[in-house]
């Protein structure tokens, strides 16, 4: 997984239109970038929910908000406009990006085991450089986790 101090990769996913969004199409600016499992699920849901509710506060901070998961565009859109969520949502349904951020990992459920989306936060500052990582991440208040952290 990456860590503190390390570099975001450029590659982050497809946007709506299947174009490819890089970290450096956001030069000079802080991210947030955040990897959930699944649109529309509850935990994913109030993850977004909780976000969108306080987009305009990490935004008046200066940052980029990106959500990744492994759902296709067309998923993400519904998605986005069902919860009217203001920020960019990018598919990696190859999960090259999830394995590039190192959050596509072996799970347990159920006794079962498979390889999925670890949840999980980076925040990057204007030199995209890593500042934080958030591996457990407060669904319901996920925006507020953040504030909190980036208001020291």
């Amino acid at each position: 997984m990456l860590e503190i101090g390390m570099a975001l990769p450029d590659e982050l996913g497809l946007d709506e239109n299947g174009n490819m969004v890089h970290s450096s199409d956001f030069a000079g600016k802080p991210m947030i970038i955040y990897f959930y499992p699944k649109d529309n699920t509850s935990g994913c849901t109030a993850e977004a929910c909780s976000i969108r509710d306080d987009y305009s506060r990490l935004t008046s901070m200066g940052y980029v908000v990106v959500g990744i998961s492994k759902d296709s565009a067309a998923s993400h859109v519904r998605f986005a406009q069902k919860y009217e969520l203001p920020f960019l949502l990018l598919s990696d349904e190859s999960t090259r990006v999830n394995q590039a951020f190192g959050v596509w990992q072996q799970k347990k459920m159920a006794g079962r085991e498979y390889m999925g989306t670890v949840r999980t936060t980076f925040v990057a500052d204007a030199s995209h450089r890593i500042t934080h990582v958030i591996k457990k991440v407060n669904t319901k208040q996920a925006g507020t986790q953040l504030i909190e952290l980036l208001d020291k």
